[in-house]
């Protein structure tokens, strides 16, 4: 059976072989040794994570029991807000922005007693699939440094999986979290809509975006989602998990289960990938799981509905950042038109400029029928096809991503390129169902290659149980140990 780093650790915390303060200590000297390669924080926090550590290590010398999280080192993407400490979206228009409240996560999190280790890097505004449209450069896979880590949450999960961070938050909008967490070969969960608070979130996509972890098995990936997801009312879309433990219908049996395989999610994706996903139906099937195949033909436009709607809404999003509030400001105009413009062409990275541009174009007059009102019909079509298909099946599985981790640079010299990467990941967030990327081989180079599960909407329970089981059947083959940061 896989044993999680947060029960790991926190045994070691209970059993007193460790203080929080050394093994925060260890954490934080681990990231001073390895982030020059790894660029995964683009702000470590050692005052506030040893002021945490040493206010368990307090609690823990009164005889006080201690929470799971409790203790436990951790990180967060640089679009989640925490109060008085610099979070800039890896953009220059929110440099020196320190928000005036944290975001519910973090403060669920840190009222729980968790240890910020500092902000991660990520593509500027979570855009992009590759980490490399940071202000700070892209963090790097901790497996070959000389290969991207993944976006936008690049740098959680190469933080993670360069063992600086047991676990750590991302937010996923069309892959963001699935993604990285398979060219990096750890887990990461992408909850159902509304099941974890978006407050403090900074938006790229409002009606996409959602916040999950990224941890290195996937009973940690539960421990955390079942510590983050409740109703806010402070979040308008806010759910909670409808009242489930995950972590508690963690078990070694999916006899009977029905997983669904879906043709389209293969097409056009190399030999290597469906092998490895294929030979997980295998294992399976030997479980004594019932395969279902059919077609899933609306998958075709997932693509240009997700870019349309996605890039309207951030047009949208985006508009605030005006140099006038917060953030960065161009030191010389003559009006204030002239103020705006020029803060936002120089505030703002290439790639946010492009998608701003495509989402004005398409809610533009003359446009918003041909296009975002279109892109919107097909989502709903994309919707009804899930629906349909659960009546079938209670988990899909899929390939993560139709590529392994790709060389530094290429993604900037062909754009193109990272678009494609999220076709097997933006269907998930156009109907709002939760996903989870676990790693399942390697290719040719050795790089991981990850599937994902999907499920419908708050069945958070069925899937990491799908993934637990086939974790646990798997014991280890498919999981490669990064030679970065804090061995335990």
């Amino acid at each position: 059976m896989a044993e999680g780093i947060i029960k790991r650790l926190g045994k070691m915390l209970d059993e007193k072989q460790i203080s929080c303060t050394e093994l925060t200590e260890k954490y934080l000297s681990a990231i001073e040794s390895s982030n020059g390669d790894l660029n995964a924080y683009v702000k470590v926090t050692p005052d506030e994570a040893l002021a945490a550590a040493k206010a368990v290590d307090e609690k823990i010398a009164s005889g006080e029991g201690r929470g799971t999280l409790e203790g436990i080192p951790m990180t967060l993407k640089d679009n989640i807000s925490t109060k008085g400490i610099e979070t800039t979206c890896c953009s220059k228009i929110l440099e020196g922005y320190k928000p005036i409240y944290n975001a519910t996560v973090w403060e669920k999190l840190s009222g729980e007693g968790a240890v910020l280790l500092g902000k991660t890097n990520m593509d500027e505004f979570a855009m992009g699939s590759s980490c490399e449209t940071s202000c700070f450069g892209g963090a790097n896979n901790p497996h070959d440094i000389s290969c991207v880590a993944g976006g936008s949450s690049g740098g959680v999960a190469s933080a993670v999986g360069g063992n600086i961070a047991p676990y750590g938050l991302g937010s996923d909008t069309g892959g963001s979290i699935r993604q990285p967490a398979s060219f990096c070969g750890i887990v990461g969960l992408k909850p159902t809509y509304g099941a974890v608070s978006r407050y403090g979130l900074i938006a790229y996509a409002s009606s996409f975006d959602q916040i999950g972890p990224l941890t290195t098995t996937v009973e940690d990936a539960a421990i955390v989602y079942d510590a983050i997801s409740d109703y806010d009312p402070m979040d308008s879309t806010s759910r909670g998990n409808c009242g489930k433990n995950t972590v508690s219908t963690l078990k070694n049996d999916i006899k009977g289960m029905k997983i669904g395989i879906a043709e389209e999610y293969f097409d056009g994706v190399p030999g290597d990938i469906c092998e490895a996903v294929e030979k997980a139906v295998k294992v399976y099937e030997s479980m004594g799981a019932e395969i279902v195949r059919f077609k899933l033909p609306s998958l075709k436009s997932a693509l240009p509905v997700y870019y349309i709607l996605a890039c309207a809404e951030a047009s949208s999003n985006l508009g605030r950042y005006d140099g006038i509030r917060y953030g960065y400001r161009t030191s010389n105009y003559n009006d204030i038109n002239e103020m705006v413009c020029k803060t936002r062409s120089e505030g703002f990275g290439a790639e946010v400029k492009r998608r701003i541009l495509l989402g004005t174009y398409v809610l533009s007059a003359g446009y918003y029928d041909a296009y975002y009102k279109k892109a919107q019909n097909l989502r709903g079509s994309i919707v009804n096809a899930f629906a349909d298909a659960f009546k079938s099946c209670d988990v899909i599985i899929a390939p993560t991503v139709p590529n392994t981790a790709f060389k530094k640079g290429s993604a900037i010299s062909d754009p193109i390129q990272t678009y494609l990467t999220d076709i097997c990941t933006v269907p998930v967030n156009i109907a709002g169902l939760p996903g989870i990327s676990i790693p399942c081989g390697f290719d040719g180079s050795g790089m991981p290659i990850g599937m994902q599960l999907i499920g419908d909407k708050f069945s958070e329970d069925v899937i990491l149980n799908a993934a637990w089981s086939y974790e646990n059947a798997m014991s280890g083959e498919v999981f490669k140990p990064s030679t970065y940061g804090v061995s335990l």
